[in-house]
Parts: C-alpha cells; sequence; structure tokens
C-alpha cells in the first residue's frame, strides 16, 4: 500500500497531524504501537490553557498563542472542553500581589480573550471559594482557562481523520523505514498479524516520548535535536471543595498545584515535575510525590489529605524539546518541529515537544513545513472545524443533556449529563432504537451498557477495558472489581478486534446478534 503521508505516534499531535492532512487531501495512515492517547497524552491535567506560570519564563509567544487556541478548542469540541473558573489565593511568601496582578493582566489581554471571563481579585472569607481553605488564606484572584478529556480530544481527532480517508492502525510499531529516493519504505508489526511493508511520500515523527528513538532507530536519520523527559505526575482524591471552580495553588518552591473537580465526586492533584532517565515508557507515581502532593494541598485546604486518601493515581513521560534549562519547571514547554530531507530525498518531519492547548495549530504549521513536497495538497482548514459530535447549540452540554432525556426519557440524569459531555449529539448514534435501559444490553455497572462498549469498539478503536475504563471515560473509578470483570468476559466472548482492519459494520453486526 501507497501513501502520501505516514504519521508514527497515536497521541494528540499525531492525530492532530493525520486529521489536518487528511482534511487537506492527502491520502494518510496513522500507526500507533498501543492504543490512541495512551501515553503522554491521556497523563495530562487535563486543561486548555495559556500557562499562566510560563509568563515568568518570559515565554510569551507560547503563551500568546496557547491563549488564541484556547477558544478555538472550546468551539471545537464543546462537549469535552469547557470553561473551568481558577482561584488562586494569595500566599504572601511565593509571588507579591502587584505580580500577580500584572501576570493575570497581561493573561487577559495577550490571546484576544471573547467568550471567557476575565480575571478579577476575591475576597475569600464568606464566600463559597474560601469555604474549604484555611482562615489565613483571605485573598485571592480569579480567573479562567478551560477543562479537557485529553483522551477524548485524541480520539476524536483519529475518527475526524478517518472519516477523511486517513487509515488508523492501532496497536502497530514502525519496525523500520528507509529511503528509496522519492519515498519512505516502512515495515511495521501488528500486535496479531504478520509484519508488512507500506510505501509513503512522507514521514511524521509524532512519537512523543520515542521521538528521538524512532528518528535515530527506525529511521536511522542523526539529528542534533532532542527531548528532556519528564515525569508528571497525579492524583485523584475523594472531593476536596464543593463548586465547579478550580484552584492554583502556589507552592513555596515556586511550583504550581492545581487542585481541579473531577468525575463530580472527585479532586485531581497535580502536577509534579520530575525528571526522568529511564527509557520511554510507563510510568508511576512516586511515595515522594505523593507525599508532595498531599503537601500541597494541606498547606492550603482546612481538611488533611493523606496518601491513604489517594483514590486513584496516574503518571506520564512529557516529551520536552531540550533547551538545556537548570530545572525541570523551567524547560519549554513549546515545540519544535524538525525537517530532514537531504538532497530532496523523501521528508522526515519530527516533533519535538508541545502541549495539548496548541496541538491543532502545531498540525498546521507541520503540514505547512511540507507543503512544498505536496504542492497539490489543499490550505489550511482546521480552525473553527468542529470535532466528532461537537455541533451543540450555544456551545451547551447541558441543554443536550437535557435534550437527550427528553428523547430518551429512561436515561437517569447523571447518565445523560456523561453521555452529553464525552460523546455530544453522537450519543443519539447508540441511543437511537432504545426504549428502556434493558433495550441498551448488559449493564456493567456506573452506567455503562453493552451498547456504549460496542460503539467504543466499533468507532473508537476500544480493544480492552483499560482502553474503555480510563481513556474513553473514567467509569473505572466507579465500577466495581464484579463490573470489571464482566466487562472483560464480554469483550473476549465478542472477540474484539485487535487492529483496525476490522470494520466497524462487522463489530456491530456481530454484536446485535449477540446482544
Amino acid at each position: 500500500m501507497e501513501f502520501d503521508l505516514l504519521v508514527v505516534g497515536g497521541g494528540v499531535n499525531g492525530a492532530g497531524i493525520a486529521r489536518d492532512a487528511a482534511g487537506r487531501g492527502l491520502s494518510g495512515l496513522l500507526v500507533e504501537q498501543n492504543d490512541l492517547a495512551s501515553a503522554t497524552s491521556s497523563a495530562s491535567t487535563k486543561l486548555v490553557h495559556g500557562g499562566l506560570r510560563y509568563l515568568e519564563y518570559y515565554e510569551f509567544k507560547l503563551v500568546r498563542e496557547a491563549l488564541e487556541e484556547r477558544e478555538t478548542l472550546l468551539a471545537m469540541a464543546p462537549h469535552i472542553i469547557w470553561p473551568l473558573r481558577f482561584v488562586l489565593p494569595h500566599a504572601h511568601a511565593t509571588r507579591p500581589a502587584w505580580l500577580v496582578r500584572l501576570g493575570l493582566f497581561l493573561y487577559d489581554h495577550l490571546g484576544g480573550r471573547k467568550r471567557l471571563p476575565g480575571s478579577r481579585g476575591l475576597r475569600l472569607k464568606g464566600a463559597p471559594e474560601g469555604a474549604a481553605l484555611k482562615p489565613q488564606y483571605g485573598k485571592a484572584f480569579a480567573y479562567s482557562d478551560c477543562w479537557v478529556d485529553d483522551a477524548r480530544l485524541v480520539t476524536l481527532n483519529a475518527m475526524d481523520a478517518r472519516a477523511r480517508g486517513a487509515v488508523i492502525e492501532t496497536r502497530t510499531k514502525l519496525v523500520s523505514a528507509h529511503r528509496v529516493g522519492a519515498v519512505w519504505e516502512a515495515r511495521l508489526k501488528p500486535a496479531v498479524g504478520p509484519e508488512h511493508n507500506v510505501r509513503a511520500r512522507a514521514i511524521v515523527n509524532a512519537a512523543g516520548p520515542w521521538v528521538s528513538e524512532v528518528l535515530t532507530g527506525a529511521l536511522s536519520v542523526k539529528t542534533g535535536s532532542g527531548t528532556r523527559l519528564i515525569k508528571g505526575s497525579h492524583i485523584i482524591v475523594p472531593r476536596l471543595f464543593e463548586g465547579d471552580h478550580a484552584y492554583m495553588l502556589q507552592n513555596p518552591d515556586r511550583r504550581i498545584v492545581f487542585a481541579i473537580p473531577y468525575e463530580d465526586r472527585f479532586t485531581l492533584v497535580g502536577t509534579t515535575d520530575v525528571a526522568w532517565d529511564a527509557p520511554p515508557g510507563p510510568a508511576k507515581i512516586s511515595a515522594e510525590e505523593v507525599d508532595y502532593l498531599c503537601e500541597s494541598i494541606n498547606r492550603y485546604f482546612a481538611r488533611p489529605t493523606t496518601p491513604d486518601d489517594v483514590a486513584w493515581s496516574y503518571a506520564g513521560v512529557r516529551p520536552l524539546f531540550d533547551d538545556h534549562a537548570d530545572s525541570a519547571s523551567a524547560v519549554t514547554r513549546d515545540y519544535v518541529l524538525e525537517v530532514d530531507a537531504p538532497g530532496g530525498e523523501a521528508p522526515v518531519l519530527s516533533v519535538f515537544g508541545g502541549k495539548i492547548t496548541t496541538y491543532r495549530h502545531l498540525a498546521d504549521q507541520a503540514m505547512n513545513r511540507l507543503a512544498s513536497f505536496f504542492p497539490e495538497a489543499g490550505r489550511s482548514w482546521t480552525r473553527g472545524a468542529v470535532l466528532p459530535g461537537g455541533d451543540l447549540p450555544d456551545l451547551d452540554r447541558a441543554g443536550l443533556a437535557r435534550a437527550l432525556r427528553a428523547e430518551f426519557p429512561f436515561l437517569p440524569e447523571d447518565m445523560a449529563m456523561r453521555l452529553a459531555r464525552s460523546y455530544g449529539t453522537r450519543a443519539r448514534g447508540f441511543l437511537s432504537g432504545a426504549k428502556t435501559l434493558a433495550d441498551l444490553g448488559e449493564a456493567f455497572g456506573a452506567g455503562l451498557h453493552a451498547a456504549e462498549v460496542d460503539y467504543l469498539v466499533a468507532e473508537e478503536w476500544a480493544r480492552t477495558a483499560e482502553d474503555i475504563l480510563y481513556r474513553r471515560s473514567k467509569l473505572g473509578l466507579r465500577l466495581a472489581p464484579e463490573g470489571v470483570a464482566r466487562l472483560e468476559a464480554y469483550l473476549a466472548r465478542k472477540g474484539a478486534p485487535t487492529n483496525c482492519f476490522t470494520t466497524s459494520q462487522d463489530w456491530l453486526d456481530q454484536s446485535r446478534t449477540t446482544v
């Protein structure tokens, strides 16, 4: 098989580039060695934000770009991205009030803010935002950013890429590739089935933490650029405070920790910045990181939090562009795009660094960098192009949840809201025809039914219980072990496909005969 573009890496940058290329009329194949968003892109702090603290490092270009993208992404995917108000308690030992005000003023005005409210001062005494905090915090500042379901953002980009003609092959590794004149010949190894070759006019190396390994190993390309791997860890604890707002907490070491409402019953706390010296791969939070995050919370909140309160934790390795900064916190979050095409041979574009907020702009810039190799490609198009399920009137998720309950009166209110904020208008696809909850098939608990599972396998490349419970949803926090076991048995019984070449219709037809 031959493609215009072979994209290596199924994180947010790879999926975004595959989508952008497909929309420009190029044929593309994306390969991911595991599940979509199975590494860095599902281990973020779940924010679409400008990066307020990056102003301290004079990253004005990055912050401006991220702030501009913030509202662009909100309009593209309002079902999985929504505004979030942050409370920044003032701590005299860290940054003076005038410096915080100046930073917030710049933050309000750098990116052409339109939808989100601006910053303001806040008196905490007697205010809902101060109820959970220690009494010594009497003053705060409030500002706006956005929350995002990071793993679903990746999946939606992959879905849109496929809808525009791209092929998405998960659980498939690039073994090697070499140039044959104006094309790359690549060898791919799927988890199940024989190795096979494909040809591509260009390769995009968006392998995240593995970017250098792919470049110098599988592609045998030398580079002077590199990544600095930083582990970021988070903990999930029982809900620390009431309300829909979040907190940005300043620590004595000048690092920032966020406390964010999470899945209704919990609070997400993170992140850490720890140098990662091991090879890229799965990461786990350390006891020292748990202690650090608990101490950060206990510095501000009246109710103590201990490591025993941690309901779940996750960690990811972030591939930051190596700018040789002294500390992990100071390493730039900007990205670098590097093209290698000696003598006009087939190019490879490698992505070093980047962050979720700027993924769309990064993809646009990547395709612009490759434009000379694809003169037939269309122009930039993704700004304003809605992601699957994001066509919500007035960006109103709550309104969609009400509409779903009106159309399907058997839906519990919390389930309707979860479906609205996960699938947007696409939820109607697997609810269609149901008159009762029983019509949705086997119930595994926490509002998860066979109809939703079938949809995730058929349309969203889900293959395992982990894919479904911790990336396509966060229901693993609520589902009892017995429910997890029944879900695993269901997937095994139904024979969930292991690669993308099983068609959606094949799976759905099989599912309808056995549910």
